[in-house]
């Protein structure tokens, strides 16, 4: 009986030793760090990995990410030193390097986001609100986000945070204001293109004038040359029909007539209505180009008699 008694009492012990070094112990991951905090009271912080020690059941083990964390920022609305309204989108990356410090101020990672969220937009109004719009948009963007993160790590130190990073992901105009630029920016172009249109049509008149004007003057000195020509061979038929009608006569007379001839009577149509004895047919009658006369008659070209 009293074994029985004994062999409990001693499991009943073996348990609350288990219990009491469950307790003891505790784990630190290498991607946090623990803060011991006794009755509410900070004890200390382990930042190194392992296997730690704790008072039992009077001690708490809060477990705090050391990693570096981020904070997304709503796009916020910034009114820079030219007047010009802008809509900005930024984020920014930290970590907690003093636990105890971020645990009396703000206690948690939720609560912290909150804190530096306000802190974020504080320092990005002031910052962006010193330089004007095309200083933003494209000049020393770089500076500038240098400048906000350096605010914003002066006034996280109080919190145990350390900022690492600002970055300004997109300044823009609003909504409104950018559909009112593009619109501009397009009724311009669309002057432009107009502008350069009506110029292309001018220079294209122009040329085509010039174009116009040197073909007339081309086809016109042409046909001056082509006159010239024409009247040159003339000139020069009529001096070889002069010279061949003072050598023979009678051959000129039978060329002329040769001609006519090719000239008149067509493949398709060889009809004429002429007398016989036309000065026409002289040559169909005698090849010396004489008609032929009536017994007793004096040839046509014969001299009359006294």
């Amino acid at each position: 009986m009293r074994s029985g008694i004994s062999g409990i009492a001693a499991l009943f012990v073996l348990i609350v030793v288990l219990v009491i070094g469950y307790g003891t112990v505790f784990t630190v991951n290498q991607t946090e760090q623990a803060l011991v905090v006794r009755l509410g009271e900070p004890v200390k912080v382990v930042t190194e990995p392992g296997l730690n020690f704790k008072a039992p059941f009077i001690d708490t083990v809060i477990s705090i990410d050391k990693r570096i964390l981020d904070l997304e920022n709503p796009s916020q609305e910034v009114i820079a030193s030219d007047q010009k309204r802008l809509v900005v989108d930024a984020f920014a990356r930290y970590r907690i390097k003093n636990a105890l410090r971020f645990y009396q101020s703000v206690g948690s990672i939720q609560a912290a986001n909150i804190q530096l969220t306000t802190l974020l937009n504080a320092a990005q109004r002031r910052v962006l609100g010193e330089v004007t719009f095309i200083t933003v948009v494209r000049d020393e963007r770089e500076a500038l986000m240098a400048r906000i993160r350096e605010q914003l790590d002066k006034e996280a130190d109080g919190y145990g945070i350390q900022v690492v990073d600002v970055r300004i992901r997109r300044a823009d105009l609003p909504e409104q204001n950018s559909q009112a630029v593009y619109q501009r920016m397009q009724t311009e172009r669309q002057r432009e293109a107009a502008e350069f249109r009506a110029q292309g049509g001018q220079k294209a008149q122009e040329i085509r004038s010039n174009a116009d004007r040197e073909a007339t003057v081309i086809v016109a000195e042409a046909n001056s040359t082509a006159e010239q020509v024409r009247g040159a061979g003339d000139g020069e038929r009529n001096r070889l029909f002069a010279e061949a009608y003072g050598k023979d006569p009678d051959f000129f007379a039978f060329y002329r007539s040769m001609t006519a001839y090719e000239n008149g009577l067509k493949s398709n149509d060889t009809r004429f209505l002429l007398r016989p004895d036309s000065e026409f047919f002289r040559f169909f009658g005698a090849a010396s180009g004489h008609m032929a006369t009536a017994p007793g008659q004096p040839p046509a070209n014969a001299a009359p008699k006294p």
